[in-house]
């Protein structure tokens, strides 16, 4: 197996990539202790000619694969594509374009939710992978024959695994079922989070206003430190942590020390310092300044039964069209039809999920349709027929 460290060499495998209208694409990386993943193997495919590329080689310079990334006429093939697509971004500033995720095709193709590479191979190809090299570590060199062969082998069978998919969406007439998810998938603000939306992420309940103010603070004072000392965010303050400090507000050292989340000592340190600056120019707010709480929506009485009743012809439709549940409707989804009806603003009601499950999930809703037992089978059903 043969591992390209040499500039020249590289951009002569981009050239022979450049001749074919699809690439398979994917990537080895490490994160465990960096806030960026560290690049560490690349590896790509096409009919007829495949690469695997060293970014840790001395003096390489990736402005060539770049360059095919950006490449429209040449569509980039991915399994699970965000996290290659985010280290691309990271390090090239640009979202490959256009790009089919084999995984995301896999579940409108009816082989399960997030199906794995492996299981995917295995249903489309017969073959089982190796997957004993899983947990090596990729920053090490020289690596095995073994470890590349392993690598390699994560984009050549992705050539089959891609033409299979696209000749079922093809034969189905769900080619544009794809494009809409591969329009998410390839939006820049996808990977470029404001630090000032990092609260989002946290999964908190914040009781008072001065509470989530705190917690939007100190959440994107967190995600700045990381990212200018390249950490995982947990290592700069934990979650809970943020959780405590919105509760007790701490103004001091002293405050600080007090908290159960924070090591002992952290308190004296610069980056605690910093910290409490963040907290002490929120808690000098005026009450009258501090962000409104986000609205809690309560669910009608009696909506936790439609949401099943929905869960069921979610379910019955899926296994109807061939295709898994969450690619038509998310749990979140169900919960607002069943609540707001029309008026819900969710990816199920719109497009060619309202086509295939949306209506019916409203005329459920409106009490149009029924869903009873019949000859074994779950269906669904016209009240005004029947009645």
């Amino acid at each position: 197996m043969h591992l390209i460290q040499d500039q020249a060499e590289l951009e002569a495998a981009i050239a022979e990539f450049e001749k074919s209208d699809f690439v398979t694409v994917d990537t080895e990386f490490i994160r465990e202790t960096t806030f960026w993943p560290i690049l560490c193997l690349i590896q790509m495919a096409a009919p007829g000619v495949t690469a695997l590329i060293d970014p840790l080689a001395k003096g390489i310079d990736l402005k060539p694969f770049f360059r095919l990334m950006a490449n429209e006429k040449i569509t980039k093939v991915f399994h699970a594509a965000r996290q290659d697509i985010e280290i691309i971004f990271h390090l090239g500033d640009l979202i490959p374009h256009p790009v089919f995720d084999t995984q995301v095709a896999a579940m409108v193709c009816g082989f399960g939710d997030s199906v794995s590479y492996d299981q995917l191979v295995q249903k489309v190809t017969g073959q089982r992978l190796d997957k004993s090299s899983r947990f090596t570590d990729w920053r090490h060199r020289p690596l095995t024959d073994k470890q590349l062969e392993y690598a390699l082998a994560d984009v050549t069978h992705l050539i089959d695994v891609y033409r299979h998919l696209t000749d079922q969406l093809t034969r189905e007439d769900r080619a544009h079922w794809l494009n809409e998810e591969m329009e998410i998938l390839t939006a820049r603000g996808t990977y470029d989070p404001h630090p000032d939306d990092a609260w989002k992420r946290l999964k908190m309940r914040m009781r008072k206003p001065l509470e989530l103010a705190i917690v939007q603070a100190v959440a994107a004072w967190r995600d700045r430190e990381a990212r200018e000392r390249d950490v995982p965010r947990n290592r700069v303050i934990k979650d809970d942590a943020i959780y405590e400090i919105a509760q007790q507000a701490p103004r001091d050292q002293t405050a600080l020390g007090r908290l159960r989340s924070t090591p002992k000592g952290w308190e004296r340190s610069s980056t605690a310092a910093s910290l409490l600056e963040v907290v002490g120019k929120v808690l000098d707010i005026p009450k009258d300044q501090l962000p409104k709480m986000p609205k809690q929506v309560h669910q009608p009485e009696g909506s936790g039964a439609a949401v099943e009743l929905l869960k069921v012809l979610l379910k019955m439709i899926a296994e109807q069209e061939g295709v898994a549940p969450k690619v038509l409707a998310s749990g979140d989804d169900l919960d607002k039809i069943a609540g707001e009806g029309e008026k819900a603003n969710v990816p199920a009601l719109s497009g060619w999920r309202r086509e295939v499950f949306g209506e019916k999930a409203l005329k459920l809703v409106r009490g149009e349709v029924g869903i009873k037992f019949d000859k074994r089978r779950i269906v669904a059903f016209d009240i005004r027929d029947e009645a």
